[in-house]
């Protein structure tokens, strides 16, 4: 792979023009499909298979009124009693009016027609019925429904209309680009050269424009979550800088070490481009797996984060190249573009084999740093390895108590729509009335349903933690009925999780009917579960898959084992701060989370899939190269701190990055993208600095030779991928006596 990596670097870079302006037709291509077929984002999280799902589905084809999108509006009164008087059931009997004949409303419920007043007289809710589902709702008729009852609040009365209407996508705004500049901050120290940075970023832009504007593109024939686009594009955005910061740093030692620009970049590509390439590769598995998992929206979640990163693979190893021939030498810091240009007159050769002693300071100083840090680490590689272990122990300790849900309005922002009209139910009628469950009742006869309603009702009124059950709806048919179930508890607690499957149980010997539980609360609670089951699966799929990738690349049992078992150690630490910061609250107000919950249901399997590429990722660049001095003489100790002392500075300006573009998204209000953002953050901080520059260089030496034993029939079965480039290398020699 190293060989033919080689040779499309350099071909990129002698046919530059013309491998930029494709990338630039691209783009544009990208960018115009999007514009003209770009579709609408999903709010709503389904479920094939689901109890839940399937009385939704029900709904649709047997009671198509009641299976469009909701909307409850929230009225509060000036004064107690206040909804009695007949001032005020003329106000709510206007509100209602206008409700009703809101773009895309089939009807409006009077609350007090049908009994939906608080008992004090101040409170009361309107039920609005949508002809469509959430998703089909239009803006505008979003931006109706949110500015209805303007007439009530001039008498000063509270009307906040919420609802599963509502939902939306999250805004993209500033306060992201800060994790951006940040991060072209890293890319200016790390070089020392604006031109270098400033290419690196272009590449990463170029590659996220790209990506983003092929998935908008498939949005008009592929239904995404509103999640989805945000996850593609901090993914993509981090990835696509740190990929072609491994590129061009190795371009930049091999200017420095005499080599003329194409074979500069060719050896580049065939080397770090070789590790970018299995990085991107283990992310795309990774992200591609999560459709084993069998849940839709998660299959499509992964499969658009994996398209952007497959993008910004090819941007590095093709475009990256192109780049680095305009930019020639400039990519090197002026003092040391100088002194080889002097060195080049003095000497009238290039590409002479020895380094110049000004490249010989500029690489000592340069990993310096990195030097000291791994010397110290294998010389107390015991205690460095207990304090390690014990630090991510005791951050992993909350682990076990993470609950996951979908969000809900609760969590939403302060200030928002959803959030105002949440906080004015549960003021007036509890956290139960927040979260309603609906019970859909379908007999093969209107006889047979309407013998069932009643022993429904009668089992629901005796299930511990409900609060009423609502008469019962019928279609016009007769046969299917649609009964309200109110909890006293909110959404996401607990004890609504354990109503849903004691209502499951209590109706489920009710014979000549079918009876379904369903609702927005439902469906989280069957979503959550179901992803809870498969996390387990998939976590065993993916430290599967790190062995035996890992065990192609290094031709090591060892490595694998402790690269898998690093891995875990990240993503048990990681859970374990994300739960304590927003479940529990600790430190809450330092990311701007005003209301702690659960963590959204898809997070944990989302981030053992993306941290299992970024950790295989600062994987294969530290650890190559140990085995690559290892391999050509140098002792097992000595090795190790050559490969950490060379790797060090890239790998730490790569995970500041990544932390910055992560960190970035903390910023937003959307409660679940700042869950994102955070736990990546923290993730990459974690397995870059604990675990693989700290833990794996001390377990390295520790181990010694036998970090690199494989059984010989083993090392026989195995192809090899040549990530070091030792074939590159062989193929070099028998060409040139130029060394790699």
């Amino acid at each position: 792979m190293a060989t033919l990596l080689y040779r499309l670097g350099r071909g990129a870079l002698r046919r530059r023009r013309l491998v930029v302006a494709l990338w630039l037709v691209v783009l544009v291509g990208a960018g115009l499909a999007a514009a003209t077929l770009r579709g609408p984002t999903a709010s709503n999280f389904t479920m094939p298979g689901t109890e839940s799902q399937r009385a939704l589905d029900l709904l649709a084809e047997q009671f198509p009124a009641a299976s469009g999108a909701t909307g409850t509006i929230a009225v509060k009164a000036p004064g107690d009693g206040q909804l009695g008087t007949p001032q005020g059931q003329a106000v709510v009997q206007e509100l209602v009016q206008q409700a009703g004949t809101l773009p895309g409303v089939v009807g409006a419920v009077n609350p007090l027609q049908v009994g939906a007043v608080s008992p004090d007289g101040r409170y009361a809710l309107v039920q609005v019925q949508f002809a469509t589902g959430a998703d089909e709702v239009t803006d505008d008729q979003k931006a109706a429904y949110e500015e209805v009852g303007a007439a009530a609040k001039a008498q000063g009365w509270q009307v906040a209309p919420g609802g599963e209407v509502l939902g939306g996508e999250p805004e993209i705004g500033s306060t992201e680009a800060l994790g951006v500049v940040v991060a072209a901050i890293v890319l200016i120290i790390t070089f020392g050269s604006l031109v270098a940075a400033g290419m690196t970023m272009l590449n990463a832009l170029i590659g996220v424009g790209a990506g983003m504007a092929g998935l908008f593109a498939l949005s008009g024939v592929v239904e995404l979550t509103s999640t989805a686009p945000i996850l593609a594009l901090m993914l993509g955005l981090a990835v696509g800088i740190d990929y072609s910061l491994f590129i061009t740093s190795r371009h930049r030692q091999n200017l420095l070490d005499g080599l003329p620009p194409d074979e500069a970049v060719g050896r580049a590509v065939g080397t770090a481009g070789s590790a970018v390439v299995f990085a991107g590769a283990t992310v795309v598995i990774a992200l591609a797996g999560l459709a084993v998992v069998d849940i839709p929206f998660l299959t499509v979640m992964g499969l658009a984060a994996a398209g952007t990163v497959t993008v910004a693979v090819l941007v590095a190893i093709t475009l990256a190249p192109a780049l680095l021939g305009f930019a020639g030498r400039r990519v090197l810091p002026r003092r040391l573009r100088t002194a080889g240009a002097d060195e080049t007159a003095a000497t009238g050769n290039e590409s002479a084999d020895a380094p110049t002693a000004e490249a010989n300071a500029a690489t000592e100083d340069q990993s310096r740093f990195g030097f000291r840090w791994a010397r110290f680490v294998t010389r107390f590689r015991v205690p460095v390895i207990l304090v390690g272990l014990l630090g991510l122990g005791l951050l992993a300790l909350p682990t076990p108590d993470m609950r996951l849900a979908l969000p809900d309005a609760s969590t939403a922002a302060v200030g928002s729509p959803a959030r105002v009209s949440n906080d004015l139910i549960t003021e007036g009628f509890g956290a139960g009335f927040t979260g309603r469950l609906a019970v859909v009742v379908a007999g093969d006869s209107p006889q047979a349903t309407s013998a069932a309603v009643p022993q429904v009702t009668a089992l629901l009124q005796r299930t511990e933690n409900v609060l009423a059950v609502a008469p019962a709806q019928l279609s016009p048919d007769g046969r299917t009925a649609l009964l309200g179930v109110v909890p006293k508890t909110g959404p996401t607690d607990e004890a609504t999780e354990t109503l849903v499957h004691d209502i499951r149980d209590s109706v489920g010997g009710i014979r000549d009917a079918d009876v379904l539980l369903t609702g927005v609360t439902a469906i989280g609670i069957d979503v959550s579960e179901k992803l809870s089951d498969a996390l387990p699966v998939y976590l065993l799929l993916v430290v599967g898959l790190s062995v035996l990738l890992l065990m192609l690349v290094f031709r090591s049992l060892l490595v694998p084992v402790k690269a898998a078992l690093g891995f875990l150690l990240t993503v048990a630490a990681t859970f374990g701060i994300t739960v304590a910061v927003f479940q529990q609250g600790h430190l809450a107000d330092l990311v701007g989370l005003d209301t702690p919950g659960p963590l959204i249901s898809f997070l944990p399997i989302l981030l053992i899939g993306i941290l299992f590429g970024l950790a295989m990722d600062y994987e294969v660049f530290l650890v190559s190269r140990m085995r690559e001095d290892f391999v050509h003489g140098e002792t097992a100790r000595q090795a190790t701190i050559s490969g950490m002392g060379h790797g060090a500075r890239v790998v730490t300006a790569a995970a500041l990055i990544m932390i910055s573009v992560f960190g970035g998204f903390v910023f937003l209000d959307d409660p679940v993208i700042k869950s994102m953002g955070f736990a990546l953050a923290i993730g990459v901080a974690i397995d870059a600095f604990v675990v693989r520059m700290t833990i794996v260089p001390a377990v390295m030496s520790l181990l010694g030779d036998r970090a690199w034993w494989l059984p010989r029939w083993l090392n026989r079965a195995l192809p090899n991928v040549d990530i070091e480039g030792e074939g590159l290398r062989e193929h070099l020699t028998e060409a040139t006596p130029t060394r790699v």
